[in-house]
């Protein structure tokens, strides 16, 4: 059960992002009259078949699950966090106003390619591991919808294979990977309309953090043991460690900074 004080605060929230709204609206209108074509995050996006395709099969049970975990879609916010081992994406969303997420939805991933550990030059096969970004949705995408992630982050790229780094790393539709996340076309139509959702509602950035596993403390003892030798999996999965623990704490994504040799600190 929701407190008292959080409902009247998410009351407040609530009626803020609505006069916001109308704010929008009073802005759409002087655009309009002003020759400058007006439009939404989400209209634009409806432009496409496919995104149509998911908001008519979609949107009715992801803006109830929305409500039932009190969240609205005019102030969503959302952290997506990908575990290789498990195959497993986890949505994680609250409202602008809020301080903690709430997990909304565990999504299967329907084939993952290569083995744990980060990816280091194109054609590995492997699926990037550590913190990262969407900062594209595609629309008419070979495996349906699709979002990239920023791969090459700034790490990757500092311990990479340079000049051979690779890129076009996404979560995709379909059951296929060569470095990609793939969640099958019903699943990603549900991801695809709940990003669509929180750009709408005036989130910047998306934030993806991709694990090996889900680092417990057994969990990371056993693989910190079994890849002792190699430094560069135990370097970034200590800082991975990091972040697990303390998002599993807080149910706040840390703040993460990339250092000159790769690394990153986590706070």
């Amino acid at each position: 059960m929701k407190s008292a004080g959080y409902r009247v605060l998410n009351y407040f929230c609530t009626t803020f992002y609505r006069y916001m709204k109308y704010l929008i609206l009073l802005f759409s209108l002087f655009f309009l009259v002003s020759g400058t074509p007006p439009g939404t995050f989400r209209e634009s996006q409806l432009k496409y078949t496919r995104v149509r395709e998911a908001f008519a099969n979609k949107e009715k049970s992801i803006i109830k699950t929305l409500a039932d975990h009190g969240i609205s879609r005019d102030s969503l916010n959302i952290y997506i966090q990908a575990f290789k081992t498990e195959k497993k994406v986890e949505v994680w969303a609250k409202n602008n106003c809020d301080t903690a997420f709430t997990l909304i939805k565990e999504i299967p991933i329907c084939e993952i390619s290569g083995e744990i550990g980060p990816k280091r030059r194109s054609q590995d096969l492997q699926v990037p591991e550590g913190f990262y970004r969407i900062n594209e949705l595609n629309p008419y995408s070979k495996y349906y919808l699709s979002m990239k992630i920023n791969y090459p982050n700034a790490s990757d790229s500092i311990r990479g294979v340079k000049g051979r780094l690779g890129n076009l790393i996404y979560i995709h539709g379909g059951c296929e990977s060569s470095g990609c996340i793939a969640i099958a076309d019903d699943k990603i139509k549900e991801l695809y309309v709940i990003c669509i959702e929180a750009y709408n509602a005036g989130q910047i950035e998306i934030p993806v953090t991709i694990y090996p596993a889900r680092l417990d403390d057994k969990t990371y003892a056993r693989l910190t043991t079994s890849y002792s030798k190699n430094k560069d999996k135990i370097s970034l999965w200590s800082d991975l460690k990091k972040s697990y623990d303390l998002f599993n704490q807080k149910k706040v994504p840390p703040m993460v900074k990339y250092l000159p040799d790769g690394t990153h600190e986590v706070n």
